[in-house]
């Protein structure tokens, strides 16, 4: 007999919540990743710039808050756990809390709204398998939602966090205005093994629908690998260079690719890519990351009901 579901297990990236916290983090995220010597000490600096922390360990926790008493309102009622696959709570002491629960089966949520597969979300998966086959055999199964890309809450969502930002714009040069989506570069080998591209592909198209927006493109940011590496292109600092050259007065980001406000966008885009958008004479405006949005938070629990409905 099947046994129900019984819990949520939240999978997301982690992130230093103290200066202290940032070296060791850092080493253990990078560990066997072929990386440009000095790479850790330069992302380092870019947490010390931004106050010494990320905020992601918070925003994930303010996720499934959001996600728990959603589902305790309008059902399943289930808790909500989670796990980090590099800081605190790791996915393993996520696991541990379950089995001291008595929780049997959880319905995985992995805090990606893109399927990247062995680049990311394939990693995530990996975390969950290596903890519970740590725990032993009374670890609780778990079976996992699918990526919210194309959830119509997931884009009215996004299409929510940008719209202040093109209302910003002057009526008369709001829908040339370029709307750019950014999502984090990946091998070029790993994205043609997985429906990453194709997934934000859909999920650009489908917000600058809902926006009514006629002008938009995707570009990549936060490329950390072998500079000898082919990675996704083309670069948004490269975008904004090319925006410049045709003399466009503004552009608005919207770092679709992302979940939270992490260090990867806020100082990616807020600080490099705001930074070439001044020297260029470029105005800049970035929208915020669907955190918790009521709407997100609305995809995840439709995501989360309809796996429990499959039993």
């Amino acid at each position: 007999m099947v046994e129900p579901f019984d819990a949520v297990l939240m999978v997301a990236f982690g992130g230093p919540t103290k200066p202290e916290e940032i070296r060791p983090f850092l080493a253990d995220v990078l560990r066997g990743v072929p990386v440009p010597p000095g790479r850790l000490e330069e992302v380092a600096h870019h947490y010390e710039a931004l106050g010494g922390k990320s905020p992601i360990t918070e925003l994930t926790f303010r996720q499934a808050e959001r996600l728990a008493e959603l589902l305790d309102r309008e059902g399943p009622r289930l808790p909500v756990y989670v796990g980090m696959r590099y800081w605190h709570p790791l996915v393993g002491e996520a696991v541990e809390k379950m089995m001291q629960d008595g929780m049997r089966r959880a319905v995985g949520v992995i805090m990606a709204a893109h399927d990247s597969g062995a680049a990311s979300w394939g990693k995530y998966i990996k975390a969950v398998t290596d903890a519970l086959l740590a725990a032993g055999p009374e670890a609780p199964e778990v079976e996992y939602i699918q990526p919210c890309h194309d959830h119509p809450d997931f884009i009215a969502a996004m299409a929510e966090q940008i719209r202040p930002c093109l209302d910003e714009i002057p009526p008369e040069r709001r829908r040339s205005t370029p709307l750019l989506f950014t999502a984090h570069s990946i091998p070029t080998s790993m994205a043609t093994a997985s429906p990453y591209v194709q997934q934000l592909q859909e999920s650009c198209r489908l917000v600058a629908e809902a926006l009514g927006h006629p002008r938009w493109a995707l570009a990549y940011q936060s490329r950390s690998g072998d500079p000898l590496t082919p990675w996704l292109e083309p670069d948004v600092s490269a975008v904004l260079r090319e925006l410049s050259a045709e003399r466009c007065p503004s552009v608005v980001l919207a770092p679709i690719g992302f979940v939270c406000d992490h260090v990867e966008v806020l100082f990616d885009l807020d600080v490099e890519a705001k930074t070439e958008a001044d020297r260029l004479g470029l105005e800049l405006r970035r929208a915020s990351t669907v955190n918790d949005h009521p709407l997100y938070i609305r995809a995840l629990a439709d995501l989360v009901r309809q796996r429990v409905l499959q039993g």
